[in-house]
């Protein structure tokens, strides 16, 4: 088949590459001018375990699935990469209770290696870390994003296929049993294909309301979160990972490492109307009374503006997380189309995965 996929993020460059691989003709459609300029590039860049969703969720399922994909396409494709391992900590005994239901999904979910540790003994692992338990999850990890998204573009067009940027796309229509495809940019036209997979991130809702015969209220509302990055200069103080008890919209301003040791924190939650991707630098008080709940002897003036995320979320303040939504021609009934909604955290954990379920949607 001529196959289309909007969005040259990981997710739709993943659905890129499983397709190709299949034999069909694909092409990878992206309005910027450059591949993974969206939520792919700005997140914290780790390879999750998948023990924070429920049993049976897409999330759960993929998370998983993926991570193991991604740890093997990595090691073949000498993408940097470093299982470094994650401690999710309990500060107090009142969130004790919480760490052993996010324990109970993950043995549910069939992540390996997770153990329940004693304050000291999750201390002994990170001597600068303050808490009274912790989870010790060491399938989790860190990953180049750039360097991944860089190999899938190479999978993509060794097996034929090809990135067109600066290629927004504008509609779609059925005629003749194919797909009419209108695109904007440079080479303003339209493009005759068999399938179109919608994995455009942000703009997934709005290309889904512009292609014909859609049924408009399968159109799930975008609800923007805004996620903040602070950098921390100095000699890195943790070996692993170190995540709090989550919170309403997302885990808590976490510590995350970078693959040359750099120490970085967030992303924090802040509900917003549009994308803005400004860090306001007096946020870093409230970043720093966050951190030295686990981290008491954080250094004064340690912390520096560094990077915003936005993630397309499905439920907003005081809903219930959505699972990932992944609407094909069995749900919505148009032969050739498969919409992706919601893609966001563990999004890049689950890419791969994400894209053998899109490609079967797809083709069956």
């Amino acid at each position: 088949m001529d196959t289309l996929v909007v969005g040259a993020g990981v997710v739709g460059l993943a659905i890129g590459r499983a397709l190709a691989l299949r034999g069909h003709d694909v092409i990878v459609a992206e309005a910027e001018s450059a591949f993974g300029t969206g939520v792919s590039s700005r997140g914290s860049e780790v390879i999750h375990g998948g023990m924070y969703y429920p049993a049976g969720s897409l999330r759960a399922r993929h998370c998983v699935a993926g991570r193991r994909l991604l740890y093997a396409f990595c090691a073949r494709h000498g993408v940097p990469h470093r299982a470094c391992g994650k401690l999710i900590v309990a500060t107090s005994e009142s969130e004790r209770t919480g760490l052993e239901a996010i324990h109970a999904k993950g043995l549910a979910n069939g992540v390996e290696g997770l153990r329940l540790l004693e304050g000291d003994e999750a201390r002994r692992l990170e001597p600068n870390l303050a808490c009274v338990a912790a989870l010790d999850s060491p399938a989790t990890g860190i990953v180049d994003s750039h360097a991944l998204m860089l190999a899938l573009v190479g999978t993509i067009e060794d097996a034929g296929g090809a990135l067109a940027l600066r290629t927004p796309i504008e509609s779609a229509r059925r005629e003749n049993g194919r797909w009419r495809v209108r695109y904007g940019g440079d080479g303003r036209g339209t493009l005759d294909v068999d399938a179109i997979v919608n994995a455009a991130g942000l703009g997934a809702q709005s290309l889904a309301r512009a292609i014909d015969g859609y049924p408009p209220e399968r159109v799930p509302r975008q609800v923007l979160a805004k996620g903040r990055y602070f950098g921390c200069t100095g000699k890195p103080a943790f070996t692993r990972l170190i995540y709090p008890a989550p919170v309403e919209g997302g885990l808590g301003i976490h510590l995350t490492l970078d693959l040359a040791g750099r120490m970085r924190f967030g992303p924090d939650v802040a509900w917003v109307e549009t994308a803005d991707y400004s860090v306001e630098p007096e946020m870093a008080a409230e970043f720093e009374a966050a951190i030295r709940r686990y981290w008491p002897a954080l250094p004064d003036g340690r912390l520096t503006p560094d990077y915003a995320g936005i993630r397309p979320k499905l439920t907003g303040p005081g809903e219930p997380a959505a699972d990932f939504m992944i609407d094909g021609p069995a749900e919505h009934g148009l032969p050739g189309l498969v919409q992706l909604f919601g893609i966001e955290s563990p999004g890049l954990t689950s890419a791969l995965s994400l894209a053998e379920d899109a490609a079967e949607r797809l083709l069956t």
